[in-house]
């Protein structure tokens, strides 16, 4: 018995569904992805137009930060930069007391982590009366 051979059909994978689901995920994900702009602002730091404030008896820690980042505890040049070390000598300098002014005085090249820093010991310590230094604003003609 001779048996007629088979025409193999040719197999293929049809692409119009897959197609469809692509165009779909993309839709999907265009519709869904929020785009972030991400720019770099220029911050002109404003000046203040008040009245300096007189020089009292009273006892207060002047941390003044110079441009390298290297604090200065009551004319006392700490030995590095580090938390840790701004916090022993606020420590030892309020001896306790809280309720003394923390004032902290910053040069303008300063970068914006050594004044956080110092501002996040003052309140870590529980220090309330917070003051920061400006330059009296220029007079306008």
């Amino acid at each position: 018995m001779k048996f007629k051979r088979q025409r193999s059909q040719e197999v293929g994978v049809d692409l119009t569904p897959l197609i469809d689901v692509v165009f779909l995920l993309l839709i999907f994900f265009m519709v869904s992805t929020t785009f972030t702009r991400e720019s770099h602002l220029r911050v002109d730091l404003p000046e203040a137009s008040g009245e300096p404030r007189e020089a009292s008896d009273v006892r207060q820690i002047d941390v003044v930060i110079n441009a390298e980042g290297q604090y200065i505890l009551n004319d006392r040049t700490l030995v590095n930069n580090r938390r840790e070390t701004l916090e022993r000598g606020v420590r030892e300098l309020a001896k306790g007391s809280t309720s003394m002014p923390f004032i902290i005085t910053a040069d303008a090249r300063t970068p914006h982590e050594y004044v956080v820093r110092a501002m996040d010991v003052a309140g870590r310590l529980g220090f309330s009366k917070l003051s920061i230094t400006t330059e009296r604003e220029a007079e306008s003609q």
